[in-house]
């Protein structure tokens, strides 16, 4: 698909990711108004859900929908498109953005737009936890916990996520988890588990290099001791893990039991504490737009 066809582009905007200064609307109608292709655009009001989202694509019936907004917000649109021919662009708002930059686009508004008006695609599989869809990263443990932190401090991007990791980096214990990946039992003790469509967090932090998003796997990572050579490796030199310190499995599907409640979040949502969790993948389920062919 290329600039010259006429698309139709569904803007799904969230006026309160971000630092909310930025005037989506106004920019997206004026990169938009000397091309050919045809747009509407919708403000996402308090508590909206996907049945009102999905009515508002159908009456337009788009070949895009786009997400503007961070990762919450393409996970509420990805749930909209799921195993449908329509195809969900970014165009990153958020705090952190790690889908966005999963999929090589960065924060320049104007080169995420070219990208869209572009519109090449690839289909990427998701998985379901704990019947959350999870496009991207959950974890249990020390990362779901800062989530939490996150929350609460007025502080958006990445002075943000660092107040929050201060406060919360020394104050971990490790979890006592029992897995069970392709029928084999494993007990593991870890500072935080995470089950992994893709390869990094939003901070750049690759916390799993061998992940793909369009093969038929996902990653399970066991963080067992928070270590600062593991933390450069994950944030500068992408070095092979020790694996006597972050193990990392492949499997299409887990169950995991923790003996305690622990902290649990899925694509940046902190969604409370759970001793149980659930994942199964599901292949070839979202088309996504990339910004150069395959």
């Amino acid at each position: 698909m290329t600039q010259e066809n006429n698309l139709k582009l569904f803007f799904v905007i969230n006026p309160g990711s971000g630092n909310n200064k930025t005037d989506w609307p106004v920019i997206i109608a004026d990169y938009f108004k000397p091309l050919p292709h045809t747009i509407e655009l919708y403000s996402l009001p308090k508590n909206c859900n996907v049945e009102t989202i999905k009515e508002r694509i159908k009456l337009f019936s788009p070949h895009q929908v786009i997400a503007v907004g961070g990762d919450g917000t393409i996970k509420l649109v990805a749930e909209c498109l799921l195993e449908t021919d329509m195809t969900l662009g970014i165009l990153p708002a958020g705090s952190a953005n790690g889908l966005a930059k999963e999929l090589g686009i960065g924060d320049n508004t104007t080169a995420a737009l070219d990208i869209l008006a572009k519109g090449f695609s690839k289909k990427i599989h998701v998985t379901t936890v704990n019947g959350e869809l999870c496009i991207h990263l959950s974890d249990i443990g020390l990362n779901a916990y800062l989530m939490k932190r996150f929350e609460s401090i007025k502080v958006r991007g990445m002075w943000g996520y660092l107040m929050a990791s201060f406060r919360v980096l020394w104050q971990h214990s490790l979890m006592k988890v029992e897995m069970k990946i392709d029928k084999k039992p494993i007990t593991i003790k870890a500072a935080m588990i995470v089950i992994a469509n893709a390869t990094k967090y939003g901070t750049g932090a690759v916390i799993n290099p061998i992940g793909k998003l369009d093969d038929e796997l996902f990653e399970v990572i066991a963080v067992k001791k928070i270590s600062p050579r593991e933390i450069f490796k994950m944030v500068v030199t992408h070095a092979p893990y020790d694996s006597e310190k972050t193990e990392v499995f492949q499997t299409n599907a887990l169950l995991m039991r923790s003996a305690k409640k622990v902290h649990f979040q899925v694509d940046g949502e902190y969604l409370g504490k759970v001793k149980e969790i659930k994942a199964i993948l599901i292949p070839d389920a979202l088309k996504v737009i990339i910004p150069e062919p395959i």
